[in-house]
């Protein structure tokens, strides 16, 4: 089956850009309509895994603004309050408890955007970590300068991967678990 990230009313949308897998070698042009010349990449990915995008319509298309905030269900409030707030730097906006639910809900901003929600639930199922699961894989947060970040990090005595290196885009990374163990990436700015 055609892998398709096109959905069947692209023909009447206005203009939109769709990446296509390199794997997607059986996509015409006259799968989605009219097709205009292909681009590189805007992250200037290139070579044997670079993908091409091309402009299509795109009417019918939900016009999100941006992601508003990512919801994480903890098993200790208390410890992932900390991790959040006092390793990450994140800022409470708002903290409820909810009698009725036995949770709290948290509302944590980095800088002045709202960003994460945090819940507590009594006995919430653990997280698969490993192997990777379907669903959320990891929490992405941009950093400046990734060895000031590691300097950090090693201050507080938190566990953290080796810094690695972006192929496509040559930045540098790593990754650390929060307290239950969702992954989080620290990508350098």
């Amino acid at each position: 089956m055609l892998y398709s990230p096109i959905p069947p009313a692209a023909s009447i949308c206005k203009a939109t850009t769709i990446f296509l897998p390199t794997w997607c070698t059986n996509w015409k042009s006259s799968d989605v309509g009219t097709i205009f010349a292909p681009k590189v990449h805007p992250a200037g990915m290139r070579g044997e895994n670079a993908r091409i995008f091309f402009s299509l319509p795109q009417e019918t298309m939900l016009q999100l603004n941006k992601v508003h905030h990512i919801a994480i269900i903890c098993s200790d409030y208390r410890r992932s309050f900390e991790f959040y707030t006092c390793v990450l730097g994140l800022r409470v906006l708002a903290e409820h408890y909810r009698a009725e639910r036995q949770s709290y809900k948290t509302d944590l901003a980095l800088g002045e955007d709202y960003v994460v929600e945090l819940f507590s639930f009594p006995s919430p199922p653990p997280r698969p970590t490993r192997p990777e699961a379907t669903g959320l894989r990891h929490l992405a947060f941009e950093v400046d300068e990734i060895d000031a970040a590691v300097n950090e990090l090693d201050r507080l005595s938190i566990p953290h991967e080796a810094i690695r290196t972006d192929e496509y885009t040559d930045r540098r990374f790593l990754f650390l678990q929060d307290p239950d163990g969702l992954p989080i990436e620290l990508y350098e700015k």
